[in-house]
């Protein structure tokens, strides 16, 4: 794979401060404090560490190096030291919601260890992947993550996402998933066509079927940049991994064909909205189904998570900022 420019370590790191920062003061601004708001603050910023400096390559590298041989079996101990430190801080005693946490962090660890040395795409990455997906996607895991509550679903993906970087890039090794902060050749090119493509065809029909509306307001203005940074990191980058870097990989490994993986994948990825109200939400299903598709397709013509986390948070924040609901 061609080389390209990398994101520094200290840009990253400057990053990861600026976002644990700004949710301290949210949290100390909405009443929080604490030993109990401090857990969750460190759990927080293990966790998000956990996505963030695994995406620059040569600390994935130094870290898969680590994890060779029976070495392996510690990958898995970041997740679940992690829920440990915070169920024991916020849940006490509470086994169901612990023993919960734990499986979690340990059944796609297990999957991935017992196909290690075989072929892509056999049934025990199917199995660790929906496991890891579907009880964010019914919202199971957000009993395992209560408090803060402005903070449950953060840290419910930023658990699923350190989970799942766990399994497949650290113990099972696969490849191809593009999880690095890199920018090569191409990359403007393929951001600027696929995101232009996606809005001449998004926008009308959403406005046709009454799925969006163009009247941005001041607030939504004013929101709009730091939405987007927030939409970027938990939201576009883990949809991104998982459904592109993880699936549609896996997909058109299975299918050996990546055009049937990609649709397959972009098709999962606008049902994955269903569940958005109304419940079922057709109309969120076929947008996202479109959408999916153009960020498909910027993964598979570049091999990287970039563009296409770029393009969906392209997506995901102009209809905040200037389609609000």
């Amino acid at each position: 794979m061609r080389s390209g420019r990398q994101l520094p370590f200290a840009a990253v790191f400057i990053l990861w401060v600026g976002l644990i920062v700004f949710a301290i003061f949210t949290g100390l601004k909405l009443g929080y404090g604490g030993e109990r708001f401090a857990a969750a603050i460190v759990i927080a910023s293990v966790l998000l560490g956990c996505e963030l400096f695994t995406a620059i390559p040569p600390v994935q590298a130094r870290l898969k190096s680590c994890f060779d041989g029976s070495a392996f079996v510690i990958a898995p101990l970041v997740p679940l030291l992690a829920y440990l430190a915070y169920a024991l801080n916020i849940h006490g005693a509470r086994l169901l919601e612990v023993s919960a946490g734990v499986l979690y962090a340990v059944l796609p660890a297990l999957l991935a260890a017992s196909a290690r040395g075989r072929s892509w795409g056999v049934w025990e990455d199917y199995a660790a992947l929906f496991i890891i997906w579907l009880p964010v996607q019914f919202r199971w895991m957000y009993r395992l993550w209560p408090y803060p509550p402005q903070l449950t679903h953060t840290l419910t993906i930023l658990f699923a996402l350190t989970v799942a970087v766990a399994a497949f890039l650290m113990l099972r090794g696969l490849d191809g998933v593009g999880y690095a902060f890199e920018w090569r050749s191409g990359f403007l090119w393929a951001v600027a066509l696929n995101f232009i493509l996606a809005a001449v065809i998004i926008i009308p029909l959403g406005e046709t079927i009454h799925f969006i509306h163009f009247g941005p307001t001041a607030h939504s203005l004013k929101s709009t940049p730091l939405m987007g940074l927030e939409i970027l990191v938990f939201t576009a980058w883990p949809e991104e991994f998982l459904f592109r870097g993880l699936l549609q990989n896996l997909l058109s490994r299975s299918m050996k064909n990546r055009y049937a993986g990609w649709i397959f994948a972009s098709v999962l990825f606008g049902f994955a909205h269903i569940l958005h109200a109304p419940v079922p939400n057709w109309k969120y299903v076929l947008m996202a189904t479109i959408a999916g598709l153009f960020y498909g397709r910027a993964w598979m013509k570049t091999g990287s998570l970039v563009p296409g986390a770029i393009i969906h948070a392209l997506v995901d924040t102009i209809w905040f900022g200037f389609f609000p609901r």
